[in-house]
């Protein structure tokens, strides 16, 4: 993974609330086996309609979605936030999300940003009115810029440093690999081998067998 300091980017607006991970990726795309190729699956039954944001032309380079309240609830489907960065989004701000949803997304490098309804509306406003409208989520001091202003945000301490570090848990826990691999050593001399069904030490009925 890359470090994630700061993004810039045009931006669509989606003008509604509680946008479910089943709309933003219909159950039906959730078999396949892959992480990635979901970009055809962002919004399917949405996109039917010509007229939907992301299916108009001045906005195909949008990497900034802005959004309404509680966005990403519903399942826990990590699709969704799949489906999101495959289309080219990196950044989704809104004035809430869904739990999970957020912390999908952080894991998966795509910026969640909750700001102040006010601002959102802003941005929205601004957006809309300039399909080349540029807004700037900087990670490093928490804040989202635009010429329209600028304003702070919360993210947690940890999942900020993964984004700036550009490492998800497994690189966290492969940086005690040396530790881990001593431990595994270790244990193979002072616990006992088991064989399936058999438990090699005394029993209650003193047999030494446990099935």
């Amino acid at each position: 993974m890359n470090p994630v300091r700061r993004h810039t980017g045009c931006g669509l607006v989606l003008r509604r609330s509680d946008v479910d991970t089943d709309q933003i990726i219909p159950a039906e795309f959730c078999k396949r086996l892959t992480k990635s190729g979901y970009e055809d699956a962002l919004f399917a039954h949405w996109r039917k309609n010509p007229g939907f944001v992301f299916n108009l032309p001045e906005r195909a380079d949008a990497t900034v979605l802005v959004a309404g309240h509680n966005f990403g609830t519903g399942s826990s489907r990590e699709h969704a936030v799949w489906a999101l960065r495959d289309w080219g989004i990196a950044a989704v701000i809104a004035t809430s999300f869904g739990d999970i949803f957020l912390r999908n997304a952080l894991k998966n490098q795509l910026l969640a940003v909750a700001l102040p309804e006010a601002a959102v509306a802003v941005l929205a406003e601004r957006v809309e009115s300039d399909p080349a409208y540029q807004v700037t989520v900087d990670v490093e001091h928490r804040t989202v810029l635009s010429d329209a202003g600028s304003w702070s945000f919360s993210i947690g301490t940890r999942e900020r440093r993964l984004l700036l570090n550009g490492q998800d848990d497994i690189d966290v826990t492969m940086l005690n690999e040396d530790t881990i691999s001593s431990y595994e050593r270790d244990r193979e001399r002072w616990l006992p081998r088991l064989r399936r069904g058999v438990f090699a030490g005394t029993t209650a009925d003193g047999t030494g067998i446990f099935r």
